[in-house]
């Protein structure tokens, strides 16, 4: 998924790893060039749904414009890595 808004430099990515490890969720996130941030997720589908909602709104400092979700065929990721 790829989220607008103020999300870099708001601690949206560290946020995102602890919310999604809580979860069960497996995958990473990233900063783009842009201004955006790109999250990668697998795990159960109840518990990525869980995830793709906590991105509409964030952390506190966040402000989430718009969340683009597009489904994929997972690849196996292991863990939740920050880049």
């Amino acid at each position: 998924m790829w989220v607008s808004g103020v999300v870099q430099g708001v601690w949206f990515r560290e946020s995102a790893r602890e919310r999604a490890e809580a979860l069960g969720v497996h995958g990473g996130v990233r900063n783009l060039s842009d201004g955006r941030v790109e999250l990668v997720a697998e795990g159960a589908p109840g518990a990525v749904d869980a995830l793709v909602g906590w991105c509409r709104t964030g952390p506190a400092r966040a402000r989430v414009d718009i969340v683009e979700v597009v489904e994929a065929t997972p690849t196996g990721e292991r863990g939740f890595r920050v880049s």
